[in-house]
């Protein structure tokens, strides 16, 4: 018996186009005091990343998998395929990384490898949604000798900012003193730089700030004003937005507003509702408020954006957006008082209505919501960093 470990050394999420670093440890767990007969062997172990991409047949209408390239392998055949058992397709993989050949280890004996792979650029977030789901692991294969192939796999989460695959690693850069003690990795610098130029992208595309005001209507005049600061998130930020109500000329009785992501089937791959298909748009709400506010003048909601969540991508079989959905609800009586008189000559009872007729629509105002760091997401949504399989 021989115990894999896989341990993730920064935690579950990353950027794409950062380094991944993984520590894979294998032990044979038996005492030290066991016999030399207890010797345990490997043949080899690869490591390789890949993406899964899974689709939902009442929403999407996915051209079927290429079928010289079967998804599963009998257990006597010796080639890793990291997807081996899946669902859905392989649409992203790495290039596969012998960790080690022929590992034989004594009773008590443990060994470490060290597996490194940058993520790719090209690839879309992870995501799962009703329509369609991607889904990233690190397989690692392991094989005795004459003996099926074992699969470990590490979850993952990946990132996408987009505009860094078109950035380049500067290659000429000031000349600054240096120890010829201490070694350089270059794959570390790289990855810092890039980790760094991420941050600052982030930071200047959602620190702007600009009061944007909104006049809000229905089909019988003013309802409020609605004022936001910005339009551009990141992930574990807070959207406070105001509403003034004083201003306006019909009555107001009720409103909520929804942080809602829309996830919509691009076109070509949509199935026809009239062949038994679901709707191609979907939405989830992640955040909600709602108040009674009937003669109040101002107010104001804020809606935290989900750690947990992905933020907004595009690729050529589903989309994500992100908006504020608001529902209004309106008196139809102009001037609408539902307050008792002020002064009376003597004390009597007041009843409010029982009925108010009403009039209710929507709104919707797009936002867009940005990746965050992958190390406050790893901290505040923490995930399996370790994962452990027996052969």
């Amino acid at each position: 018996m021989i115990e894999v470990v896989a341990e993730l050394s920064r935690g579950p999420v990353f950027l794409a186009g950062e380094a991944l670093e993984c520590v894979v440890t294998v032990t044979n767990p038996l005492p030290p005091t066991a016999t030399s007969a207890s010797s345990e062997a490997l043949a080899w172990a690869s490591a390789q990343i890949h993406c899964q991409f899974h689709a939902s047949e009442s929403r999407v209408a996915v051209p079927p998998p290429d079928s010289s390239q079967p998804d599963a392998q009998p257990e006597s055949q010796t080639v890793f395929l990291p997807h081996r058992g899946e669902r859905g397709q392989c649409i992203l993989s790495t290039p596969p990384k012998i960790l080690f050949c022929d590992l034989r280890l004594d009773p008590g004996e443990s060994k470490s490898y060290s597996y490194s792979e940058v993520l790719p650029v090209e690839g879309p977030p992870s995501f799962r949604g009703q329509s369609v789901k991607y889904v990233y692991k690190l397989t690692i294969g392991c094989q005795r000798v004459n003996s099926p192939i074992t699969l470990l796999r590490v979850p993952l989460r990946v990132l996408v900012l987009t505009g860094l695959q078109d950035v380049r690693f500067p290659q000429d850069e000031a000349v600054a003193p240096s120890s010829p003690f201490l070694e350089e990795d270059e794959g570390g610098k790289k990855d810092s730089w890039l980790t760094e130029l991420a941050g600052e992208r982030l930071m200047a595309a959602t620190s702007c700030r600009s009061l944007h005001l909104y006049n809000i209507s229905d089909g019988r005049g003013k309802v409020g004003t609605f004022g936001i600061f910005k339009s551009v998130y990141r992930l574990g930020e807070d959207v406070v937005g105001t509403l003034n109500l004083g201003e306006g000329t019909v009555a107001c009785l009720q409103f909520s507003v929804s942080l809602q992501t829309e996830e919509r089937v691009q076109p070509e791959y949509q199935r026809r509702r009239g062949a038994g298909g679901a709707p191609s748009v979907s939405h989830v709400t992640h955040a909600r408020h709602q108040e009674s506010c009937l003669h109040t003048t101002r107010t104001s909601f804020s809606l935290p954006i989900p750690l947990s969540s992905t933020p907004g991508f595009c690729t050529a079989i589903v989309s994500l957006k992100w908006r504020l959905h608001f529902e209004f609800v309106t008196s139809r009586e102009p001037g609408l008082v539902l307050l008792p008189p002020m002064e009376q000559p003597e004390p009597t009872t007041w009843t409010g209505p029982e009925q108010v007729p009403v009039d209710t629509f929507s709104w919707d105002l797009p936002i867009k919501v940005l990746p965050t760091s992958p190390m406050l997401a790893s901290y505040a949504a923490p995930g399996p960093s370790t994962s452990t399989i027996t052969i």
